[in-house]
C-alpha cells in the first residue's frame, strides 16, 4: 500500500460508522464489473451466506483475518 493510501485508510477510519459505510458503497461502485464466471445471483449469495452462518454455529473455524485480508489483496491487480 503507498503511503498515500495508507493516508487515506487512516483518514477514513476516523469516519463514523454511517460515513464508512457510504464511502465503501462509493468505492465499490467504482469498480469495474466482476469477470463472467464471477457474478453470483442473489440467491447463490444467500445461499452462500447462509452455509457460512450454519458453519459458524456448527463451531466449524473460518480463517483468520490475516489470511482473509491477504486473500483480498492477493485478487487486487498489481500497480
Amino acid at each position: 500500500m503507498t503511503l498515500h493510501t495508507q493516508q487515506l485508510l487512516k483518514d477514513a477510519l476516523q469516519l463514523s460508522d454511517e460515513q464508512r459505510a457510504e464511502l465503501v458503497v462509493e468505492l465499490l461502485d467504482s469498480l469495474p464489473p466482476a469477470l463472467s464466471g464471477q457474478d453470483r445471483s442473489n440467491a447463490e449469495w444467500v445461499a452462500e451466506i447462509e452455509r457460512r452462518a450454519r458453519a459458524a454455529q456448527d463451531g466449524v473455524s473460518g480463517i483468520t483475518w490475516e489470511d482473509a485480508r491477504e486473500q483480498v489483496l492477493n485478487r487486487l491487480p498489481k500497480p
